[in-house]
C-alpha cells in the first residue's frame, strides 16, 4: 500500500489539501508530518520484525494514551492496528540535542518532565532491563548473530548490580525508558516526551541513569539531574541512576547487535552498539563501582 493509501485510510489524515513531510529519526518506525486543513499530525508507522526488541505495538498505543492524558506526551488521535499506523498531534517545538540535554538550564525542566510522566497512570506492562538484556541475548544466540568480544566478561558486575539494586527495592512508576535527546521536544515553554515503543513501569532512576548514559552527562550533571528529580541531594538516589544507566549500556548494546544483524536499514547499528558497550566497559570496571554498589544500599 502506499502512503497515501494508508493516510486515506486514517480519518484526519485524509482530509485535502495535504502536505506529508518525513521526519528524521525512527530505526524502527516511519514518522511523517501530515499537515491538512484541520491541523498538523505525527504519522507513526511501525516497521517489520520489531518483537525482537521485545517491542509491543499495543503496549505502545496504550501507554501513548495514559502518557497523553498525564500532560507528557502528545495526544493520541487514532490507532489502525491492521496497519500498524499511530496518529498523534504534532508538537511544534525543537528537539533537543545532547548538549541540550546537559545545559544546566534543562536539567530541571527535564526532571519536571520525568516527574508528570511518573506521576501519571500506571502503564499496561512493566520494563526490567535485567529481564530485557536477557531477552536479548537469548535471541542473538540463539540466531547466531555476532556480539562485541568481551560481552560475557562483564555479566559479573552486571549480575552485582542487580543484587545490590534489590537491597533497596524501589517502586516502579510509568517509565518512557528511552530518553535520548531526539525524544525529548521543546515547545520554548516546556518539554515534552515523545516515542513510547519502549516504555512500561520502571524503577525511576533507570529513567534518570539512562537519560545520562545516552546524552554523556558529566556525574556532576547526573547528580544535578537526580537532585532536581527529588528535590534534594540523595546519594543512594545517584548511585541507583548511575548503576542503572550502565545497566542500560550493556542491555542496548544486544539492542543494538540485533539491528545490526537484522535491520534492512543502511545505518550503522554495529557502532551504535559498541558506543553503549564501551561505556558499559568503562562503568563495570571503573575502580569507583564498588563504592556504588555500596552506596545504592544505603537508604537516605
Amino acid at each position: 500500500m502506499t502512503l497515501d493509501a494508508l493516510l486515506d485510510r486514517a480519518g484526519r489524515l485524509a482530509a485535502r489539501p495535504r502536505t506529508v513531510e518525513e521526519l528524521p529519526g525512527g530505526l524502527t518506525n516511519r514518522n511523517y508530518k501530515v499537515t491538512t486543513p484541520d491541523g498538523a499530525y505525527v504519522a507513526r508507522i511501525a516497521s517489520d520484525g520489531t518483537e525482537l526488541l521485545a517491542i509491543d505495538r499495543e503496549c505502545e498505543y496504550r501507554n501513548s494514551v495514559t502518557a497523553a492524558a498525564a500532560g507528557a506526551g502528545p495526544p493520541v488521535i487514532e490507532y489502525h492496528r491492521e496497519n500498524r499506523l499511530l496518529v498523534l498531534g504534532f508538537i511544534d517545538g525543537r528537539t533537543l540535542t545532547s548538549s541540550d540535554v546537559a545545559d544546566e538550564r534543562n536539567i530541571p525542566r527535564i526532571a519536571q518532565a520525568c516527574r508528570l510522566l511518573h506521576q501519571g497512570g500506571r502503564f499496561v506492562n512493566d520494563f526490567d532491563m535485567f529481564d530485557i538484556q536477557r531477552r536479548y541475548l537469548a535471541v542473538a544466540r540463539s540466531r547466531g548473530f555476532r556480539i562485541p568480544d568481551g560481552y560475557d566478561d562483564l555479566l559479573g558486575p552486571f549480575t552485582a548490580a542487580s543484587k545490590a539494586l534489590a537491597a533497596q527495592a524501589a517502586a516502579t512508576v510509568p517509565c518512557h525508558n528511552d530518553l535520548l535527546a531526539a525524544n525529548f521536544i521543546d515547545d520554548g515553554d516546556r518539554i515534552w516526551l515523545i516515542d513510547y515503543e519502549l516504555s512500561g513501569n520502571n524503577d525511576p532512576c533507570f529513567e534518570l541513569g539512562n537519560i545520562a548514559a545516552e546524552s554523556h552527562l558529566s556525574d556532576d550533571a547526573l547528580a544535578g539531574l537526580v537532585t532536581a528529580y527529588y528535590g534534594r541531594p540523595r546519594r543512594s538516589k545517584i548511585a541507583r541512576a548511575r548503576i542503572l544507566g550502565l545497566a542500560g549500556m550493556y542491555g542496548w548494546t544486544l539492542w543494538g547487535a540485533i539491528q545490526h544483524a537484522s535491520s534492512p536499514l543502511e545505518y550503522d547499528f554495529w557502532s551504535w552498539a559498541m558506543e553503549r558497550f564501551e561505556g558499559a566497559l568503562a562503568g563495570f570496571t571503573a575502580g569507583g563501582f564498588p563504592r556504588l554498589l555500596d552506596e545504592v544500599q544505603v537508604d537516605d
